[in-house]
C-alpha cells in the first residue's frame, strides 16, 4: 500500500469514528430520555385470603415453602423484576403487622409502597388495591400470592404484551378435555380444547382501564349476585365492563395455585426438580 492510499484510509477511518462517536452520543441521550420517562408498573399482590381449604391453624400464605413463607416467593420475584417499580401487598385485616414483619425479615421491602387491608372477596381486595394507587402508574400486575412459582420470563412476556394491548392475562392451554355441565352435573357441551386456556395470574392491565372496570362492575354487584355470577378474576371484571379485548399470554404449567394440601405436595416436588 502506498503512502497516499494509507492517508486516504486514515481519513476515512477518522471520519467513521467521528460519526460513531456522535451516534453513540445521541444513543446515550436517547437512553437517558427513556429512563426519565420510564414506564411505571405496580404489582398488586393478593395475600388477604383466609386459606381455609388448606386446613390447619395457619393461613396457607404463611406456610413455609423452601425455607420462606409461601406468599413471599412471588413478591420477591416481582421485586427482582426490572419493570416493576412499586408493590402493594393486600393482607388480611388481622395480619397487617405479621405481613410487615415477614416482608422485612426476608428482605422483600425494596419496592414496597403499602400494605393494605383486603376486602371480603378477591374482587374487593383488588379494587381496594387499585384505589390505593396514588403514585405514577401506567400498568398494574395483579397476582395471587398463592402462586409462588412465578418466573421472570412470564413477567417479561406480559410486560411486552400489555404495552401493545392494554390488557393481558397469564395462562396455559388446557391439557384436559373440558365439559360444560348443568346444575345436575349433566354434560351440556364440550368446547373445542384447542380454544380452551387455563387462566392464571398475573393479570396485567393499564391502570385506568382496570380501575374503571372495577368501579363500573362493583356498582352492579348486587345484580350480578342475583344472577348467580361470581367475579373470580380480573379479566372477568374487564369483560363485564366491556370496551377492551384481553390477550392470553403463555406462562408456565408450574405456575400453579396452591389451594389444597395436594397442591402443596406438588409445589414441594417442583422445588426438588427445578
Amino acid at each position: 500500500m502506498d503512502c497516499k492510499s494509507w492517508d486516504n484510509d486514515r481519513c476515512v477511518l477518522r471520519a467513521l469514528l467521528t460519526c460513531m462517536e456522535k451516534g453513540f452520543g445521541k444513543h446515550a441521550k436517547g437512553i437517558r430520555q427513556m429512563e426519565n420517562s420510564k414506564v411505571k408498573c405496580t404489582a398488586v399482590m393478593l395475600a388477604a385470603g383466609m386459606g381455609l381449604r388448606m386446613g390447619g391453624d395457619v393461613r396457607k400464605q404463611y406456610l413455609m415453602l423452601d425455607n420462606m413463607p409461601m406468599f413471599l416467593h412471588s413478591i420477591r420475584t416481582m421485586q427482582e423484576n426490572e419493570h416493576i417499580t412499586d408493590i402493594i401487598v393486600m393482607a388480611h385485616k388481622d395480619d397487617v403487622e405479621i405481613v410487615r414483619g415477614l416482608l422485612e425479615e426476608y428482605g422483600c421491602t425494596k419496592k414496597l409502597r403499602k400494605i393494605a387491608v383486603g376486602g371480603k372477596e378477591r374482587v374487593h381486595s383488588v379494587a381496594i388495591g387499585l384505589e390505593t394507587i396514588d403514585w405514577p402508574c401506567d400498568y398494574v400486575f395483579i397476582h395471587d400470592c398463592a402462586r409462588p412459582f412465578l418466573d421472570q420470563e412470564t413477567l417479561e412476556r406480559l410486560y411486552q404484551t400489555v404495552k401493545n394491548t392494554g390488557a393481558c392475562v397469564a395462562g396455559m392451554p388446557a391439557k384436559d378435555t373440558v365439559k360444560i355441565v348443568d346444575e345436575h352435573c349433566d354434560v351440556e357441551k364440550t368446547p373445542n380444547r384447542a380454544s380452551v386456556w387455563i387462566v392464571q395470574t398475573p393479570q396485567v392491565f393499564s391502570l385506568d382501564l382496570i380501575r374503571s372496570a372495577h368501579r363500573k362492575v362493583l356498582a352492579q354487584e348486587d345484580y350480578l349476585q342475583s344472577q348467580g355470577i361470581a367475579l373470580t378474576d380480573d379479566a372477568m371484571v374487564a369483560e363485564f365492563a366491556g370496551g377492551c379485548r384481553i390477550r392470553m399470554v403463555m406462562a408456565s404449567y408450574r405456575n400453579i395455585k396452591i389451594t389444597t394440601p395436594e397442591d402443596f405436595v406438588i409445589g414441594e416436588a417442583f422445588l426438588k426438580n427445578p
